[in-house]
């Protein structure tokens, strides 16, 4: 079984087609979205539904959570966002809102009958959490709050990972929309890569295997959509 795990497409439908003609080539049983959709990039609408016609089950990111519950937006971290997650707003269809209130907080994936992987966004905990090469044990322990599979995938960061904690294999899959050079900080903006990534969890005979994947984008039709809108 191979399960193709995406995250934090932010409005960008060039770099999820990218994405989405990579994955064709490991023929995935299933797609799974890790959150952050739609908020942010040029094509909020075309990318839902991309994703609606593919029935890719999703979970909720911080991004939908603001999205769906506007006064989150005016009084939290995001405030500064509130224009640009109201025009993302008013390029949704009612299809395409259900579609993203259908995100769950967690997604729990048999691969056999011994392994199975629990999708999040930032952590099991929160959201908002980021699960970092330097978090500490203990404070990773609080953020799995309890919960334990042999694969355990998100996003949020935008940054790819693998990091083992104890039994289980902690995945960050990156980001299709926005990849950045390195770990968010408040000192500096991040530097965006020219790449889109994803990430290949398969099972096979009991044996589980991880790939992180990048994959080349097309900047000059980036740019053309952002362009359009």
């Amino acid at each position: 079984m191979r399960i193709a795990l995406i995250s934090d497409i932010h409005g960008n439908l060039v770099s999820l087609e990218a994405v989405l003609e990579d994955i064709d080539k490991y023929r995935a049983a299933q797609i799974i979205c890790l959150g952050d959709v739609a908020t942010l990039g040029p094509q909020p609408h075309e990318v839902v539904a991309r994703l609606r016609g593919l029935n890719c089950p999703g979970v909720t990111g911080n991004h939908e959570a603001s999205l769906l519950e506007p006064e989150a937006i005016r009084s939290g971290r995001q405030s500064m966002w509130a224009d640009t997650f109201a025009w993302c707003e008013q390029q949704l269809s009612e299809d395409d809102l259900h579609y993203l209130r259908s995100f769950q907080p967690l997604i729990d994936v048999p691969l056999d009958k011994n392994n199975r992987l629990l999708c999040f966004h930032g952590s099991p905990r929160a959201n908002t959490d980021f699960i970092l090469p330097t978090t500490s044990d203990d404070e990773l322990k609080d953020m799995l709050a309890g919960h334990t599979a042999p694969v355990m995938a998100g996003g949020h960061t935008h940054v790819q990972m693998l990091r083992r904690h104890r039994d289980a294999m902690i995945v960050n899959v990156g980001s299709v929309g926005e990849p950045f050079e390195r770990y968010p900080s408040s000192a500096a903006e991040p530097r965006i890569l020219s790449w889109a990534e994803y990430a290949i969890v398969s099972c096979s005979s009991g044996a589980l295997g991880i790939e992180l994947r990048r994959v080349p984008i097309d900047f000059a039709a980036i740019k053309q959509a952002s362009m359009v809108s």
